[in-house]
C-alpha cells in the first residue's frame, strides 16, 4: 500500500511511482492527510489525472492544464487565466468531475455569472463575459485533444458576452493638436502624446521605449517591446503579436522633438525607459489635457484609432497602415472601412469608359 502514516506528525502521506510523458519512472509523494481516506482519495485522483483519462475532477485536470500551457504564456497572460479560473470557473465546476459536465450545466453556470458585477457594483463587460466563457472553452478543447473528453460542452452551450468593445473614437487632427497645446508644460506628458499620435504605437509599447530604439539618422524608432506593471513590479515582454515587431518611420519635426527631450533627460542610458511612469500617469494627463483643451474624453488606445484614421484621410492603403500598426491582419485594419472613401462612384464611371458599344 502507498499510503502511511507519518510516526512523527501522526498525519498520513501518499507515495506514487508513476510514469510521466517520456517514459521515466517518477516519485510523487504527498503529505498532510488528517486521515487515510483523504489520502487514498487523492491518490485516486492523482492517478486518474496521470493516465490521461477524463474520469477526474475538473479542478484536479485545470492544475495540469495549467501546468502544460503555463510555460508557453507571457507572465501578464497567465496571470490574468489564474485570476478567472480562481475567481469565475473553478468555483463551480472545481469539484465536478469533467466527463460529467454538460452544456446545460455550462449553461447554467453563464446565467450565474452574468449576474456578477465589478467592485463598482456595475454588471461585467460584455467583452469580458465572452472572455470568460473562451476560457472555460479552451480548457474543454484541451481535454477533448489529451484526456479523451468526447466533446466539448462549452461549445456546444454557446458563448454569452461578444468581442469588441466600447466605440471606437479618434480626434481630428485640429482636436488632438489642441490637446497637444495644452499639456506643453509637462514636457514628458507631451512628447509621450506626440510618439503616441504620430506614430500609432500603443502605449505599453511607448512605455517600453529607450533611446537605444531610437535611430535619428534614419528617422526610425523599433518597437520591438511592451510594458506593464504586474503584482506592483515592472515588467517587460515581448510585443502583443509577431506582426507588432516592427520599425516605424518618424516625420522630421518628431525626431526633432525626441532629440530635445532626451536632452531635457540629460544622462539616460542608452537601455533605461523614456517615459519611466504608469498607464495610469497617462490617463490623468488625458484626462487633464482633455479639459484644458475643451475637446471630447477619448481613450488612450483611441489616440492609436486617431492615428489610422489620420493615414486613411492622407490616402495610404490598408496594407500600408496595417503594417505601420502593426495589425495582426489586414481585417483588423478593415474595421476602419467606414473611414475609407468610398469608390463606387468611381468604379461605375470606369466600368462605363471600358464597355464596348
Amino acid at each position: 500500500m502507498s499510503v502511511h502514516i507519518d510516526n512523527r506528525t501522526g498525519k498520513w502521506f501518499s507515495m506514487v511511482y508513476y510514469d510521466d510523458a517520456y517514459g521515466n519512472r517518477k516519485q510523487k509523494c504527498k503529505r498532510g492527510f488528517k486521515t487515510k481516506r483523504q489520502a487514498l482519495d487523492w491518490e485516486s485522483e492523482f492517478l486518474k489525472t496521470d493516465s490521461g483519462e477524463s474520469d477526474m475532477l475538473y479542478g484536479s485536470f485545470v492544475e495540469q492544464y495549467m501546468n502544460a500551457i503555463g510555460p508557453h504564456l507571457k507572465e501578464d497572460t497567465l496571470v490574468t487565466k489564474n485570476n478567472i479560473f480562481k475567481h469565475h470557473i473553478l468555483p463551480y465546476f472545481g469539484k465536478r468531475k469533467l466527463n460529467e459536465i454538460e452544456p446545460i450545466d455550462v449553461a447554467n453556470w453563464q446565467k450565474e455569472i452574468m449576474k456578477k458585477s465589478r467592485a463598482n457594483g456595475k454588471p461585467l463587460s460584455s467583452v469580458y463575459l465572452k472572455t470568460i466563457h473562451n476560457q472555460l472553452s479552451a480548457s474543454f478543447n484541451f481535454a477533448v485533444r489529451f484526456y479523451h473528453l468526447p466533446k466539448n460542452p462549452a461549445a456546444i452551450a454557446g458563448n454569452m458576452g461578444k468581442e469588441g468593445g466600447k466605440e471606437m473614437l479618434f480626434w481630428t487632427k485640429d482636436e488632438y493638436t489642441r490637446f497637444s497645446h495644452a499639456i506643453m508644460d509637462k514636457p514628458m506628458s507631451y512628447y509621450a502624446f506626440e510618439m503616441l499620435y504620430w506614430t500609432g504605437m500603443r502605449e505599453g509599447e511607448l512605455l517600453a521605449l529607450t533611446p537605444d530604439d531610437l535611430n535619428f539618422e534614419a528617422k526610425t524608432v523599433k518597437i520591438s517591446k511592451t510594458y506593464q506593471k504586474l503584482n506592483g513590479k515592472d515588467l517587460i515582454t515581448t510585443p502583443k503579436t509577431a506582426n507588432s515587431n516592427r520599425t516605424v518611420t518618424m516625420p522630421d519635426f518628431l525626431c526633432e522633438e525626441m532629440k530635445e527631450y532626451l536632452q531635457f533627460l540629460n544622462g539616460i542610458k542608452g537601455d533605461e525607459r523614456i517615459f519611466p511612469v504608469s498607464k495610469h500617469f497617462l490617463l490623468h494627463e488625458m484626462k487633464r489635457g482633455s479639459a484644458l483643451a475643451g475637446v471630447k474624453r477619448i481613450r488612450i488606445h483611441d489616440i492609436r484609432h486617431s492615428h489610422v484614421s489620420l493615414l486613411i484621410d492622407m490616402g495610404f492603403t490598408p496594407v500600408a497602415i496595417a503594417s505601420r500598426v502593426g495589425h495582426k491582419s489586414i481585417d483588423i485594419t478593415f474595421r476602419y472601412a467606414h473611414l475609407f472613401p468610398s469608390v463606387q462612384g468611381e468604379l461605375a464611371s470606369k466600368l462605363n469608359s471600358v464597355k464596348e458599344y
